[in-house]
């Protein structure tokens, strides 16, 4: 892992530690958080934050993916947590994240996606980036098109969750594109 801490205005984004285990579980027991993504059970099991984070260490030891703890910067509350799973072998890489609920609705989870999208392009040099959300979760797909991610279609009727078969949209990014944005930005 070339980085283990990164900023942005409002957060700080590092490598998810042992020590994360209690808040994360502490959110993930929102059952909004669960219905609105696309892996997380509800109720949330107990000591299973500290499985997730164990394999998430072990993913970025051998540089298969990075899960960083969103961090308020000023409070240094835990607020959830933003990941990429790396396939090395066609250099691109799913992101996935959650925010806890009380941080909803305030912009967080688009400038951490475009942290770690800044990671993701400058220092990984991948070449491309995408991600997935239920359709009935808007908050998440705006997120993606809020950070520059290009809609690429939905698989009806993709998953089943919590006995009903959901629709899934999906997004990405080349690095070309990224590359654009980030002139734009500068």
């Amino acid at each position: 892992m070339r980085m283990n801490k990164m900023q942005t205005s409002r957060l700080t984004l590092r490598l998810l530690k042992p020590g994360d285990a209690e808040a994360m579980e502490t959110l993930l027991q929102e059952k909004d958080i669960a219905s609105t993504t696309l892996g997380i059970p509800h109720p949330y099991p107990s000591g299973a934050a500290a499985s997730f984070i164990q394999l998430r260490q072990d993913a970025a030891a051998k540089g298969d993916g990075y899960s960083f703890a969103v961090l308020d910067s000023a409070s240094s509350a835990f607020m959830g947590v933003i990941g990429l799973h790396i396939n090395k072998n066609h250099n691109h890489a799913e992101l996935g994240y959650w925010i806890g609920k009380p941080y909803w609705g305030y912009g967080y989870c688009t400038e951490a996606v475009k942290g770690v999208m800044d990671f993701a392009f400058r220092e990984l040099k991948l070449n491309r980036l995408y991600a997935a959300a239920l359709t009935r979760n808007p908050a998440s797909y705006k997120v993606m098109e809020k950070s520059g991610m290009k809609h690429e279609g939905v698989f009806r009727q993709h998953l089943l969750k919590w006995e009903v078969y959901e629709d899934v949209t999906h997004y990405g990014l080349l690095r070309s594109e990224y590359e654009q944005i980030d002139r734009l930005r500068q």
